[in-house]
């Protein structure tokens, strides 16, 4: 009998520890992002060798459909222990306000998070009280890319305003450039306008939007409206039927002067192109966004309810740590939300994208979820849409402020 009971919890204990060296990590890297996950995952291997790792990728759709596979299971009861989101709104507007997902505040404390953090950056990921995803890494939304010899052969440099954009964008047009912008599909449309916003209202005007201390129907921002369909004015008109690359090959071949992306686009002339940063493709920050680094950001949270919580722990430890960071980022072609990544791994752009991340005023990007809900992103995409159609200034304002009002912002 008591050979038997000490069986009993010998085969207990084997389970338990079975059970506790399990985790699912759900995903949308797939692809050519495929590799810099791997990369944290053997980081987190080497420190935890125990534990099986369920790499829970859903590609395709840009998260699109990942998103959709995790509100099944959300809804459903049964979450992945820790799961890839936007950071900022787009995980607090969904599932914090639903009390699905814990306070992650003893983790930062414990780990030392908020000096290895910029504190605008912490701002972005909390609310009410409580901080609720490890960012892993940090893209820039605010780059205005362009052909350095082409620019030169034109005899014009990069704008620093949108005004001064405006009066660029004459000049190469009497040269004979038909479309000195190149923007694609709508949600490139949006990135720009998010761009020509900021350059418009500030970096302080931009957070007083989201936080409801401006209005969408204020001068300032039908100001922001009609430059922005100035700007578009600027562009290409078969836009809609361009993906970004396909935008920025126009940079590559010197059909257009300038394009607004966010800095996988260094990724993408480096990799794909083959281009040589400073000769190949050039950039700056977006007009009128001096000192201000408009970010996005990647990050996992803690779902209430994850089945192996413990390893779920350990595996947002290793993504707010240096080596988790330094390991993933070089491959994805981003760069460390902490301060101190080791700059010897990373390209020419990536070390002076840091740079700034170090001293800039650091706000989110819209179109990348840092600063609405998603109750407002997915539906902005009408409001620029008919807004490119119409010109109307008042009138998109007018239907931002409805969808901002519904959106809880205010």
């Amino acid at each position: 009998m008591k050979k038997a009971l000490m069986l009993a919890a010998a085969l207990a204990t084997a389970s338990s520890a079975l059970a506790a060296g399990k985790l699912e990590i759900f995903s949308w890297w797939s692809g050519d992002e495929g590799p810099a996950l791997q990369a944290l995952i053997k980081v987190f291997q080497a420190k935890y060798p125990g534990v099986a790792v369920d790499n829970a990728t859903v590609s395709g759709g840009a998260g699109t459909n990942a998103k959709a596979v995790l509100k099944t299971r959300m809804l459903g009861g049964t979450p992945p222990d820790s799961f890839q989101v936007h950071a900022g709104q787009e995980l607090i507007g969904t599932w914090v306000v639903a009390g699905r997902m814990e306070d992650l505040t003893p983790l930062f404390k414990s780990e030392g998070w908020s000096k290895a953090f910029p504190k605008d950056l912490i701002t972005l990921i909390s609310s009410k009280g409580g901080i609720w995803s490890v960012p892993v890494n940090v893209h820039r939304s605010n780059v205005m890319w362009y052909n350095p010899a082409k620019l030169k052969s034109w005899g014009v440099t990069a704008p620093k305003t949108w005004p001064e954009f405006l009066t660029t964008c004459t000049k190469l047009k009497a040269k004979g450039v038909a479309a000195p912008l190149v923007v694609g599909e709508n949600w490139t449309q949006q990135h720009l306008w998010e761009n020509v916003m900021i350059g418009t209202l500030g970096a302080a005007g931009w957070e007083q939007l989201w936080n409801g201390k401006l209005k969408f129907t204020d001068p300032k921002v039908v100001a922001g409206f009609t430059t922005f369909g100035k700007v578009m004015d600027c562009a290409n008109k078969d836009a809609s039927g361009l993906s970004w690359q396909q935008a920025s090959d126009r940079i590559a071949d010197g059909t257009s002067a300038f394009n607004i992306m966010g800095d996988w686009a260094a990724g993408y002339f480096t990799t794909t192109k083959k281009l040589a940063p400073n000769t190949g493709f050039g950039w700056a920050v977006a007009p009128g966004t001096s000192k201000t680094f408009v970010m996005l950001a990647d990050s996992f949270g803690l779902p209430k309810g994850a089945k192996n919580r413990a390893e779920a722990m350990n595996w947002l430890k290793v993504l707010g740590s240096k080596a988790g960071q330094d390991a993933f980022n070089p491959l994805k072609g981003s760069i460390a939300a902490r301060l101190d990544s080791d700059l010897s791994k990373y390209n020419t752009y990536s070390k002076s994208a840091a740079a700034d991340w170090k001293q800039s005023r650091i706000v989110g990007s819209l179109v990348h979820g840092a600063v609405a809900p998603e109750s407002f992103t997915s539906a902005f995409g009408a409001v620029i849409d008919q807004f490119v159609a119409s010109r109307d200034a008042k009138a998109a304002t007018a239907a931002a402020a409805q969808l901002a009002a519904k959106a809880g912002i205010k």
